[in-house]
């Protein structure tokens, strides 16, 4: 069989061989693709292996050797499912992989938050500290998270993790589901409010001027789930004018990030590149899984199908 990977840097920057993928077949790997040549580098595929590549309908009808996507990831957005149903194609994606890397960076994109540490010790560096007379500074208040309370909004494997490792630094755990009321409604008592949703049409902007209002000034927003659920105009509004004291997002809409996103010069908010699954031991996991998805294909035991 044919395989092509379409995104092959996004796993494999160098250091994370597909070794388990090429043993199933013609493999030819590309870096990234460009949209307006995933048609003809798929074309003669049977398998495609994809991250962010993007198959919709019109795409998907102009390969018919395709046979199966794996998407390597857990979401799976960039396929359209219906018109890979409609054809036959079964999609796979990879659960689980990412669990304990998301939540760590959560926790640690929390304790940034609590300690500036990052802030900190560029202040010492920059000769802050020897100028002053007494052994110790701050810059920002130092927040001890005993006792304050966590809103875990999508309380999946990553948010019980989070949740977890909370409940560990003595944090009280509240959690929301779909239910806007209830998400309004913890948000409201929360200290850190951290999102663990999938983005759908119905949740689309839910992190909007009006939740916002309803968070303490003293709270922290936290999202490494998906930039689309966060209108990022009101955030930052919100970060400039003190109506909450922070956030965090590891995630935007539009990826890479545009020169032109607000939250660039918004005050107090930390943002990181989409890495909080990158760890090397949750792409080793992400490329095993794949790999096991395909051989489950070519054996006839598919798994992980997400339109069967």
């Amino acid at each position: 069989m044919k395989i092509v990977i379409l995104d092959g840097h996004t796993l494999n920057p160098g250091d994370n061989p597909w070794d388990e993928v090429a043993k199933l077949g013609e493999l030819k790997i590309y870096d990234i693709t460009p949209p307006d040549q995933v048609v003809e580098r798929s074309l003669d595929a049977d398998i495609v292996i994809t991250n962010k590549a993007v198959f919709p309908a019109d795409v998907i009808s102009k390969l018919p050797k395709l046979k199966f996507i794996a998407v390597t990831a857990t979401g799976y957005n960039v396929v359209d499912i219906a018109a890979a149903r409609a054809r036959g194609i079964p999609v796979s994606n990879v659960p689980e992989y990412s669990t304990d890397s998301v939540a760590q960076f959560v926790t640690a994109m929390i304790l940034e938050l609590a300690h500036a540490i990052g802030r900190h010790s560029d202040a010492v560096h920059a000769g802050e500290w020897s100028t002053k007379q007494d052994f110790c500074f701050w810059d920002t208040p130092q927040i001890e998270l005993k006792g304050k309370t966590l809103a875990i909004i999508g309380y999946g494997k990553i948010g019980k993790r989070v949740g977890e490792i909370a409940e560990a630094l003595g944090m009280k755990i509240l959690t929301a589901g779909r239910d806007l009321a209830k998400v309004r409604e913890v948000v409201a008592q929360a200290d850190v409010v951290t999102f663990h949703c999938p983005l759908t049409d119905a949740n689309r902007g839910i992190v909007n001027r009006e939740l916002l209002s309803l968070m303490k000034p003293t709270a922290f927003l936290i999202n490494a789930a998906r930039g689309g659920l966060v209108v990022e105009q009101d955030l930052a509004d919100a970060l400039h004018a003190g109506t909450i004291a922070g956030a965090a997002v590891d995630v935007v809409s539009v990826e890479p990030m545009k020169p032109d996103n607000p939250l660039l010069k918004a005050k107090n908010c930390i943002i990181t590149p989409h890495i909080a699954w990158a760890s090397f031991a949750a792409r080793k996991r992400l490329m095993q899984a794949t790999a096991d998805n395909i051989r489950a294909f070519q054996a006839g035991t598919p798994v992980n199908i997400i339109n069967s």
